[in-house]
């Protein structure tokens, strides 16, 4: 018996699947057994074609191929190659301990790209579990991105064979790629961030206050609401919030790029952080993630380490909204069905935009509101108050001027919230501010005198919760980064409380 190392997914993430094969005496058959999807069972007419192109005499025995483990669902069409390659090394003396074989077969034994391989391959390596893989010469440009691991590039079945066959000669086809953008390196961290800025700040005009918040939500990673009148921009600020948010490690690029694949697109390893905007009428499902056999990854899982935008906030539904509450607290998402349990990562920053009321007017110096009380509380309550306790910075926005005009730009922006990063990191801090633990809290969210006693004049007067205690002093926490301050001073606690919910 010999065996090759493959992997299928779990959710989002990989797990090794041992191939093993036996070729005994018998009446010739092909047989696949440990729960192997429909791509996998129709693999046994790929390989014998792949073979007998490439003269290779199929052995006239009974073939049993065993995906281990038995009770794990398989599905993918890499576990091609792997078949192909036990049957035709049983009898050689190669060792084939600690080999992956990843490869999908044309009929003529050409070994084929398949767009998968990348988050699989990123996934065992985040485990520790894979160190060399035979993968399809064309994945290697995006494979190379991986780190630590040693790529063999073949083109067809017969260049596999000899590759396996001579592993004391072999070498890895190409070298760990580097990421093409600048960076800056803070003891052994990289840092990458890009200068292109496709909407920029400096399309709108006036609304200084909310992009003053906007500032503040992309450096400290904070939770933002924004409501005002329709057309006074909350939806072009949203847009434009991820252009300036803080630079990505190497890891969470590649950590993009999975999702990238997983949604079905071409990985780009850029440093821009996701933008998630589902429509208010998509169904949990889509948002969360789900599915009756098999739990697939949600709008919520897709926006991890980027920002999940929600415009017409209050039109989502109840069920939505309050649901949201659990990865806006804990960073992960949860899913459980009768055949499968799933937890994705889902650290994003949340951004909402709203009206003040059914028509939009409430707050219109010139236009006058439709709506009845009635009608402005209903439309109000659709969020909760434990939803709105989790939410960091509330911004009204401010009444369209005609003498409006623009002020920063983007890249100035951003070169404000990298310049607040690095006095983060400086400083020993690994998460942004709004995700610091109770911990981290004390040791680096230090406050002067003079904002102690305001905090505590505002408890008192607010009745403000623990956590929104918390919420107020990681804010005031970013405030201070971004004028450079270690403590944080008056004016710091005075801004952070003027954007909570009144």
């Amino acid at each position: 018996m010999k065996k090759v190392r493959c992997a299928t997914y779990e959710g989002i993430d990989a797990k090794v699947v041992d191939v093993e094969s036996t070729l005994t005496k018998g009446l010739p058959s092909f047989s696949i057994v440990g729960m192997a999807s429909t791509a996998i069972t129709e693999s046994k007419e790929r390989v014998k074609s792949a073979l007998l192109s490439n003269d290779f005499s199929f052995p006239p025995k009974r073939i049993t191929f065993l995906l281990a483990p038995s009770e794990l669902a398989k599905s993918g069409s890499q576990f091609d190659l792997s078949m192909a390659l036990l049957i035709l090394l049983n009898e050689s003396d190669a060792d084939l301990n600690g080999w992956f074989v990843f490869g999908e077969l044309g009929l003529d034994g050409k070994v084929k790209e398949n767009i998968q391989l990348y988050p699989l391959i990123l996934s065992l390596a985040n485990q520790g579990l894979i160190s060399q893989a035979v993968v399809p010469y064309e994945s290697l440009q995006k494979l190379s991105k991986i780190p630590n691991v040693s790529f063999y590039g073949v083109k067809s079945v017969n260049e596999a064979v000899s590759l396996l066959k001579n592993q004391e000669n072999a070498t890895p086809n190409i070298e760990q790629s580097e990421i093409g953008y600048p960076y800056y390196q803070l003891e052994a961290q990289r840092f990458y961030y890009t200068k292109e800025y496709t909407e920029d700040f400096i399309d709108v005009k006036g609304q200084e206050i909310a992009k003053r918040a906007a500032l503040i939500a992309a450096a400290g990673f904070h939770n933002i609401i924004f409501e005002g009148s329709p057309g006074c921009g909350k939806s072009m600020i949203a847009n434009r919030l991820r252009y300036i948010l803080p630079p990505m490690t190497e890891s969470e690029i590649l950590d993009v790029a999975k999702l990238e694949v997983l949604e079905g697109y071409e990985p780009q390893f850029k440093p821009h952080r996701t933008l998630k905007n589902p429509h208010h009428s998509s169904t949990p499902a889509s948002i969360f993630g789900g599915g009756s056999h098999k739990a697939k990854i949600g709008e919520v899982g897709l926006a991890n380490n980027g920002i999940l935008f929600f415009d017409e906030l209050p039109h989502f539904s109840k069920a939505v909204l309050e649901s949201l509450r659990e990865p806006m607290q804990d960073a992960k998402i949860r899913i459980s069905r009768v055949n499968s349990k799933v937890e994705y990562p889902a650290r994003f920053l949340f951004v909402g935009a709203m009206n003040p009321c059914p028509c939009g007017n409430l707050l219109d110096s010139h236009k006058e509101c439709r709506c009845s009380d009635l009608e402005i509380q209903k439309y109000k309550n659709r969020l909760s108050e434990p939803f709105l306790d989790r939410i960091d910075l509330n911004v009204v926005m401010q009444n369209v001027n005609a003498n409006d005009r623009p002020s920063f730009s983007s890249k100035e922006m951003h070169k404000t919230v990298i310049e607040a990063h690095i006095f983060c990191q400086k400083r020993g801090q690994k998460e942004f501010n709004a995700h610091l633990s109770d911990k981290d809290l004390e040791r680096f969210c230090k406050m002067d005198n003079a904002s102690n006693t305001i905090l505590q004049t505002a408890i008192e007067r607010f009745a403000l919760s623990f956590r929104s205690i918390k919420k107020i002093q990681k804010v005031a926490r970013t405030i201070a980064d971004l004028s450079q301050s270690v403590l944080i001073e008056k004016e710091h606690m005075l801004e952070a409380l003027s954007y909570r919910k009144r």
